[in-house]
């Protein structure tokens, strides 16, 4: 009776059991439980965990009848009154369970942990609900517009980087800007989400051979589609109001400021075609992911790619071809994932090509030499160089094995996000 809503920017909630299975005929205390209808379905879930299903309307009739406090046979009977059909109660109770969307069953609770701790817990929906007002993306379009009418733009070579010539100088900002402009882009799906009352947390995650910072803003499923689409492009407004600020305010200084100010125009620009790799579930991803009404983009396109490799691999070995997952999705799912599943293989094998021929042979390199150069017979100052650049890398890997260890079997996605 239950189907997956899918994650949106972000991993699902916890979920847990009652000390003992139900009985035949259960009686059940509900979490507060949010929906809004979905064409056919209805979206039900629970805010604190991010957790979100699809319903048919018998099931959202059951789950109401529930949250009244009726036993399972008693829903059952009213079901089969007003519906003609027979729903098995109990195990729709179990699935409940399981989901984490019952407090007590049978005047016993549940065995869940607590919900997790947003971030930044003390921003309230009433403080932020200003960036749901339609004038806001009205004020982004203009900054925008001033920006690339009334000021030359910014260059987009390399030597705007290169604003010093001083190298320590050009890393320094390029790090500084950047790391700010990362949880400024985060904090901006965040506070958009909150404002629609979803708590939202942040967190690093990873996207094939990157490290991303990103914000689950599950919760997010349960508001209205304008709502949903301005938090999952806060984040890029964000980057091209910081541009445009940038760039304007270049246009009126010259020399080391005019330098700088047009560094962090084109450092704000930058992380911009990251989004177009909608594979990774980037923020345009979710945009995709919404437009076209599918529930799990993602997941199902990850699905189709799998049956279509093993039907290659069955036809080969003249094996009986395997059922097609896709058939169980409505019509308009089915056209997008079969789209989708396309650019997630192209994409995600264009993406580790890349890692396997340039990326990954250029760390090793520069990890060798440096590590060839800690030793006896080179100056003070190159076993400094080396053994900053054995840091540097060795961490960044690290803490990219690390992160990808702790996320493992978890449903990410947003939310980028």
């Amino acid at each position: 009776m239950t189907r997956s809503a899918g994650g949106r920017h972000g991993c699902v909630g916890p979920t847990g059991r009652p000390p003992a299975s139900p009985g035949p005929t259960p009686h059940v205390r509900l979490h507060r439980l949010d929906s809004r209808p979905d064409g056919d379905e209805w979206i039900v879930g629970r805010l604190a965990t991010g957790r979100f299903v699809a319903l048919p309307e018998v099931g959202k009739q059951a789950l109401d009848l529930l949250g009244q406090g009726l036993g399972a046979a008693e829903v059952g009977r009213r079901l089969r009154e007003t519906t003609g059909d027979d729903i098995d109660v109990p195990d729709f109770v179990e699935a409940l369970v399981d989901l984490g969307f019952v407090a007590e069953v049978d005047g016993r609770p549940t065995e869940s942990p607590p919900p997790p701790k947003p971030t930044f817990a003390r921003i309230r929906p009433r403080h932020v609900r200003w960036v749901l007002s339609p004038v806001v993306p009205v004020l982004v379009g203009l900054l925008i517009a001033v920006a690339l009418l009334t000021r030359p733009p910014v260059p987009l070579g390399y030597r705007t980087l290169l604003w010093s010539p001083h190298g320590s100088a050009v890393i320094a900002l390029g790090a500084g800007v950047g790391w700010t402009l990362l949880l400024l882009h985060e904090c901006a799906h965040l506070v958009a989400a909150r404002a629609t009352g979803v708590p939202g947390r942040m967190r690093l995650g990873t996207r094939l051979q990157f490290l991303v910072m990103q914000t689950d803003i599950s919760g997010i499923e349960i508001a209205p589609r304008r709502h949903r689409l301005t938090a999952y492009l806060a984040g890029i407004a964000t980057n091209l109001s910081v541009a445009s600020l940038a760039a304007l305010a270049a246009g009126t200084t010259d020399g080391t400021a005019r330098g700088v100010l047009a560094a962090v125009a084109l450092l704000a620009l930058l992380p911009l075609p990251f989004q177009l790799m909608v594979f990774m579930r980037t923020d345009l991803y979710f945009v995709l992911q919404d437009l076209t009404r599918c529930r799990d983009l993602y997941g199902d396109g990850v699905a189709f790619s799998k049956y279509a490799a093993r039907r290659v691999l069955r036809h080969v070995l003249r094996r009986a071809p395997a059922p097609d997952p896709s058939l169980d999705l409505p019509v308009h799912e089915r056209r997008a994932v079969r789209v989708y599943s396309a650019v997630l293989v192209v994409g995600t094998t264009l993406c580790l090509a890349f890692l396997a021929t340039v990326t990954l042979p250029a760390d090793v390199i520069l990890f060798a030499r440096a590590v060839t150069r800690l030793g006896p017979g080179h100056s003070t100052a190159q076993r400094l160089d080396s053994a900053a650049v054995v840091v540097a890398l060795g961490g960044v890997h690290l803490l990219w094995a690390r992160t990808w260890w702790r996320g493992r079997g978890v449903s990410a996605e947003p939310s980028r996000r």
